[in-house]
């Protein structure tokens, strides 16, 4: 029986419709969680130690993919609680566990960002997320748990709601609106396709070699600028390629207002220097051809049409 804690997501949704094509029985977790796809389903709040142990048990596989308001304080606040909440059921119930992150606590990196890259957070964000991290891996370390992280880039896909390139730049050209990027247009910047995690996080649970390391989940390579990013949607969506580059200075007066702005500020450098995710070594493992982006665009472009 697999486990997703964090039910609703964009990864959890994307795991679920996997984990369904293939009659693998899953429950989904959350505070509200809503049946798809056939699954059976567990109210639990993941920062309540006694919810999180009755939602893990019975489990094979629990995938750890919640998705937090985006607010250090939050973080702050949550995931330390619900990392340990996770971990401590997973080993009382022997619950293998898969932590689907981020490379908040790679911080900037000078060329490709790779598993063996070391942690060096410098947001706010990425010290809490790299704390969670090495708190799972020391557990793995110890022989307590049987454990991976699955890393992504920012990532895209059908009714991603959070993605940047569905919010600046599907969503606006689906709409006839100008466009828009953030910072900096001239650097290459990696997107992962939503449904390659999904496809990529069951290959994972079911390879005995995986677990207790890291693995960046299959990536498009190489990246694309934001010039050639909204070249590339416009001429998917047939408009123009028009679109406004969104500045620090202006981020920073919105911040004032608007708490995710306030929030993304410190995470603007990812956006202001090259990002160049590398996941050759799944790729190789798994003999595995990441969706182009053009595939994938044209997927993001269909799924708007249909309602799919």
């Amino acid at each position: 029986m697999f486990t997703i804690l964090g039910a609703g997501g964009t990864i959890s949704n994307e795991l679920a419709a996997e984990l369904a094509a293939h009659r693998i029985p899953f429950t989904l977790v959350g505070r509200h969680p809503v049946p798809i796809h056939g699954a059976t389903t567990r109210v639990a709040d993941l920062t309540d130690a006694a919810q999180t142990d009755r939602a893990v048990e019975g489990s094979s596989v629990v995938v750890l993919c919640p998705g937090l308001a985006y607010d250090v304080r939050v973080w702050a606040e949550q995931w330390p609680a619900i990392m340990t909440h996770t971990i401590d059921a997973c080993k009382k119930h022997r619950c293998r566990l898969i932590f689907f992150d981020n490379v908040y606590a790679l911080g900037k990196v000078s060329g490709a960002m790779t598993e063996a890259t070391p942690p060096n957070p410098v947001s706010r964000k990425g010290e809490i997320r790299a704390r969670i991290a090495a708190q799972l891996m020391e557990e793995v370390r110890a022989g307590n748990l049987e454990a991976m992280i699955a890393r992504a880039a920012d990532f895209y896909g059908p009714h991603c709601k959070t993605g940047f390139p569905n919010v600046l730049l599907f969503d606006k050209m689906a709409a006839g609106k100008r466009a828009q990027w953030l910072v900096n247009d001239a650097v290459p910047h990696s997107y992962t396709f939503t449904p390659d995690c999904g496809k990529a996080l069951l290959l994972l649970s079911q390879s005995a070699q995986a677990w207790n390391q890291i693995w960046h989940l299959p990536t498009a390579a190489p990246p694309l600028n934001g010039r050639e990013l909204v070249t590339l949607a416009a001429r998917i969506y047939q408009v123009r390629p028009r679109y406004t580059v969104i500045g620090r200075s202006m981020i920073g007066l919105a911040g004032i207002f608007n708490r995710l702005m306030y929030e993304l500020k410190e995470m603007l450098y990812q956006n202001d220097l090259p990002y160049i995710f590398d996941s050759s070594k799944f790729e190789k493992a798994f003999d595995f051809r990441p969706t182009p982006y053009e595939e994938g665009f044209e997927m993001v472009a269909a799924s708007g049409k249909t309602g799919s």
